[in-house]
């Protein structure tokens, strides 16, 4: 029972930092595009 726990917030952290990775990526993107204008 206690691996079953552990590995689901193991997942729930790694798809957290993943997300929050995609949004700092989609955020750089859009201050680059900001910089032309």
């Amino acid at each position: 029972m206690k691996k079953i726990a552990l590995l689901t917030v193991l997942l729930a952290l790694a798809a957290c930092n993943t997300v929050a990775g995609v949004g700092e990526d989609v955020s750089g993107g859009a201050r680059t595009v900001q910089s032309w204008f």
